[in-house]
């Protein structure tokens, strides 16, 4: 028989969770990158750009990650019992929020209409939420249960979007587009770090701690550093009218973005380990030994 290799030496302890693949990490990728660039859309749309095609292009992402989770379903049509549980779960107010997001994001693309636009950038938002907290409401694993994973996927969601619609906005709006761009970028970049360092605070497993140990490198310089220094160059060259700010802002969208896919497929397929089992004491007749430090396969706090 070959072993697992998704459990860790030292039975019992933490174990790959094999429900969700890559269909399910495709719905968080398009969809907090979806959800995120409807949003910024909808605060461009109110500045005055006509901005249908971004629009569009947000619903398309998000109807796609939606299609990848509902292809993963074994039996399809069974995904309508989703709006049954409205008052305790995450998935079914991620489903609810689509409806409208769907609904409002149409309107806003036919219409053009601020009220339209403004109701379908909240929309996305809530989606990009929603997706956070689903994670968060999984308890068996603690890479997605710790509380600061939910801010570091919204944040996520909204870097994604600032950077997928930095280069279809007019020169007139480069700089600030550019200065959003390193904002977000940097402030994820701190709450990733804030992440990593509570999941070894609250010992969690190894496996997940080496799985988002081998991404830190890349995340941190070419999906954070690079392209904040890279928006920075486009808004400085944007305030003094030097040409080719779009460029630059697309580099830097496009580095943004890939990371924002790297560090949700890392976290729904490769860290995914679920708690593994730790006894307080063991049963043994006539007396008790004591338990060792932590699970198998668990970091020490």
């Amino acid at each position: 028989m070959k072993p697992n290799r998704n459990v860790l030496p030292g039975q019992p302890g933490p174990r790959l969770q094999q429900h969700w693949d890559w269909r399910a990490a495709a719905n968080f990728i398009c969809g907090g990158s979806g959800g995120g660039l409807v949003f910024f859309a909808a605060l461009a749309g109110l500045a005055g750009v006509d901005v249908r095609a971004q629009m569009a292009a947000g619903l398309a992402l998000a109807a796609a990650g939606l299609l990848c989770v509902w292809l993963e379903i074994g039996r399809p049509w069974r995904a309508l019992n989703v709006f049954r549980h409205l008052r305790t779960s995450w998935m079914t107010r991620e489903a609810a929020v689509a409806l409208l997001l769907f609904g409002s994001g149409t309107l806003a693309v036919a219409s053009s209409h601020p009220a339209a636009q403004a109701l379908a950038g909240l929309c996305g938002l809530a989606f990009v939420y929603s997706q956070a907290r689903i994670l968060t409401a999984d308890k068996g694993i603690p890479a997605w249960r710790h509380a600061r994973c939910a801010p570091l996927m919204l944040l996520t969601g909204v870097a994604e979007g600032a950077g997928l619609i930095a280069a279809t906005l007019p020169g007139e709006l480069h700089a600030v587009a550019g200065m959003v761009i390193a904002l977000a970028v940097l402030a994820r970049l701190l709450l990733w770090r804030r992440y990593l360092d509570g999941l070894r605070e609250s010992a969690a497993p190894v496996a997940s701690l080496r799985a988002l140990a081998a991404i830190e490198r890349r995340f941190a310089v070419f999906g954070s550093i690079v392209p904040a220094s890279l928006a920075l160059l486009a808004t400085a060259g944007a305030l003094v009218g030097i040409a080719g700010t779009a460029i630059v802002l697309a580099v830097a969208g496009v580095l943004a973005t890939a990371a924002g896919g790297l560090c949700k497929y890392t976290l729904i397929r490769r860290a995914a380990f679920t708690q593994g089992i730790a006894l307080a004491h063991h049963p043994v007749r006539g007396g008790r030994r004591p338990a060792p430090p932590a699970a198998p396969g668990l970091s020490k706090a």
